[in-house]
């Protein structure tokens, strides 16, 4: 029984009106892990296949992570008074671009109309497009591109005009 989009988002509303602190869902292969709080996080995983010799001879590396020179200087300055925040709607990837060889949707200082895309998040191969709840100036740009963003993550912040 594959398991689609819609009964993920199911399965999240669910978690979200409960108590529950962390729930691990295994499906054909697919294991789903949902964790509340700041020190948790959300992913969805494959299970991985068995490590192979040469993989158990070397210790794990941790990935390698960029810096978005967008988000140096601005990921910890807290939103001002009166803006937009834009959060996730759902546990996904944020994608900055609708291709990885295409400019950004948006840009810090770019003005935005009211229902322009913002962003992409990605569920299981399945892209959600974040538009502009209203026209204003981007402020500031949160996550990182390529990133896991939780169920109400600050995404982007818009200052209304």
């Amino acid at each position: 029984m594959p398991v689609s989009y819609k009964d993920v988002a199911e399965i999240l509303r669910i978690i979200d009106a409960s108590a529950c602190e962390e729930v691990v869902l295994d499906v054909d292969g697919l294991r789903l892990v949902v964790r509340r709080g700041a020190t948790g996080g959300a992913a969805s995983t494959r299970r991985p296949a068995a490590p192979s010799p040469a993989d158990a001879a070397s210790p794990p590396q941790p990935p390698a992570r960029s810096v978005d020179p967008v988000l140096a200087g601005t990921a910890a300055a807290p939103p001002k008074q009166g803006s937009c925040q834009v959060t996730a709607p759902m546990i996904g990837t944020f994608y900055r671009r609708p291709s990885p060889k295409a400019a950004p949707f948006v840009e810090v200082g770019q003005r935005v109309a009211k229902g322009d895309p913002l962003c992409l998040i990605e569920v299981m191969k399945l892209f959600t497009t974040i538009a502009t709840p209203d026209a204003g100036t981007i402020e500031q740009i949160a996550a990182e591109d390529g990133a896991l963003v939780e169920f109400g993550q600050l995404l982007l912040v818009i200052r209304p005009d």
